[in-house]
């Protein structure tokens, strides 16, 4: 399984032959000039939620691949009206795609669309697939609900928003990554704006104090497990 960050919440994971984005908002960050959304591929794009920096680039880059959207069922059917196919979870159920197993779990947020319209509850994804698992949080605040996923799935990677303001800061992304009980965390959802500006040493300090490893890769940078 091969993960690339793509910048704020952006997400390309290489599962065997198969490509998943998640939450593409790639053309709007100007971070991220440097990444073509035109030369990106793609099987599935698993959205979180609608906010529009997680899903600006996935209208196009869906409709450029045939890549089939993945997420609640109101950003599903938004996506169905303009002619892309898609394939809508809720909370707590449960998918085999060809790529793994995939749950839609509980994230604490709000989801919109630019234009105001209801994008139904938000979520985060846990992927097993490739003899690894992994939890992408999503854009949430710290939750018990996060306890129940170990005791379901034992997690090689748990993805996790760190820029506060709007999602868990570091403090409470540690806590997180006892909750999941996983050692190895690719912090998101940081520096893309004023708002979510975090220390990166200081951010790595305090997870290495407590034995355990914060990652926090360039743009087009990647990590395989």
């Amino acid at each position: 399984m091969k993960i690339t960050f793509l910048g704020h919440a952006s997400l390309s994971i290489e599962i065997n032959d198969i490509t998943v984005l998640v939450d593409p908002f790639i053309s709007g960050n100007p971070k991220a000039s440097h990444i073509n959304i035109d030369t990106l591929k793609a099987d599935y794009i698993l959205l979180t939620h609608a906010h529009q920096d997680h899903i600006l680039d996935a209208e196009a880059i869906a409709k450029r691949t045939g890549a089939k959207i993945v997420s609640n069922y109101e950003i599903v059917n938004h996506y169905a009206e303009k002619g892309i196919e898609g394939h809508p979870m809720n909370h707590g159920g449960s998918w085999t795609f060809d790529f793994g197993v995939v749950k839609y779990v509980n994230a604490i947020h709000t989801s919109s669309f630019p234009d105001g319209t209801y994008g139904g509850n938000p979520g985060g994804f846990v992927i097993e697939g490739e003899h690894k698992n992994i939890y992408i949080a999503g854009d949430t605040a710290l939750t018990f609900d996060m306890k129940l996923i170990p005791m379901q799935t034992n997690l090689d990677l748990a993805i996790l928003p760190i820029g506060d303001n709007f999602t868990m800061g570091v403090q409470d992304a540690l806590k997180a990554s006892e909750f999941v009980e996983c050692d190895k965390i690719l912090g998101y959802h940081f520096d893309t704006f004023g708002y979510i500006e975090i220390d990166h040493q200081e951010a790595k300090k305090m997870f290495f104090d407590n034995n355990k490893d914060l990652m926090l890769l360039e743009i087009g940078e990647n990590l395989e497990l």
